[in-house]
C-alpha cells in the first residue's frame, strides 16, 4: 500500500493581500504579550475563551501572514520521509540522508526495510540548531568587520 504524502495533508495557508490585511488587524489587536482572555465569538452567539497556547498559535500565525509569509500547519509528531524532510528544510534529499546517517537528525528504519522515517519535531530541532549556528557565524563575522581585522 502506497503512503500518502504528509505534505498533501498539511494545511497550507497563503498570505493573499486581503488575508494579510486581516492578519495585521489581528496582530495589532493581540500586540500585548501578556494578553489573556481572548474570546472567539461565532455568528450564532457562542463564545469560547481561547487557552494561552492557542492565543500564542494565533498570534504567531497572524504575524507570519501579516508579513506576507505562508504558513504550513502540521502536528509536531508527524512522521516524514527523508524526501519530505528535505523539502521542509530546503535541502536536497541526498544531503538529508547524509545528515540522517551522521545522526544530525534522528531517524528510525522501518522493520525489514531500508526506508526511514523522521519525526517533524526532530527536523524542526535540527533547523533551529542550524539557524543558531548561522547566527553565531554572522555575529563573529560582524565583530571581525567592526574591529577592522583581516578576515
Amino acid at each position: 500500500m502506497a503512503r500518502t504524502g504528509v505534505m498533501k495533508k498539511a494545511l497550507q495557508i497563503e498570505a493573499a493581500s486581503e488575508q494579510a490585511r486581516s492578519a495585521s488587524v489581528v496582530v495589532d489587536a493581540m500586540a500585548d504579550e501578556g494578553l489573556d482572555g481572548v474570546v472567539l465569538s461565532f455568528p450564532d452567539g457562542t463564545s469560547v475563551a481561547l487557552p494561552a497556547t492557542l492565543v500564542d498559535v494565533v498570534r504567531q500565525t497572524a504575524g507570519e501572514l501579516a508579513n506576507g509569509q505562508s504558513v504550513t500547519i502540521l502536528p509536531a509528531e508527524t512522521i516524514l520521509t527523508p524526501a519530505e524532510a528535505a523539502q521542509l528544510l530546503g535541502l536536497s534529499r541526498p544531503f538529508v540522508v547524509r545528515l540522517l546517517d551522521d545522526g544530525e537528525i534522528p531517524s528510525e528504519r522501518l522493520p525489514g526495510s531500508r526506508h526511514r522515517r523522521v519525526r517533524l519535531s526532530d527536523v524542526l530541532a535540527f533547523s533551529a540548531r542550524r539557524e543558531q549556528r548561522r547566527e553565531g557565524r554572522r555575529q563573529v563575522s560582524d565583530a571581525v568587520a567592526e574591529a577592522g581585522l583581516p578576515y
